[in-house]
């Protein structure tokens, strides 16, 4: 799991709105990214200003897959039989 505090009010909404829909969010924090479905979103009042803790569960980066060569068309071989 991955936990950071952020005072960003909008960067804590998107997690908590993240966190209602089921879908994986992104957190840059240090030069580190982690990409990975919210668990929790916890509001520390007693911060000025207030604070979010946010904690992440991380996914697996996806493989990167390989583009394949388009296949040929075949207006290109019906000209050569024409």
């Amino acid at each position: 799991m991955f936990t950071f505090e952020t005072t960003d009010q909008k960067e804590a909404r998107r997690f908590r709105i993240a966190q209602f829909n089921g879908r994986t969010a992104t957190a840059r924090s240090a030069g580190t990214t982690v990409t990975g479905h919210v668990r929790s979103v916890v509001e520390n009042k007693s911060r000025v200003p207030a604070a979010w803790t946010i904690t992440i569960i991380p996914e697996a980066p996806k493989p990167t897959t390989v583009d394949l060569r388009p296949a040929p068309r075949i207006r290109a071989f019906a000209e050569d039989y024409l």
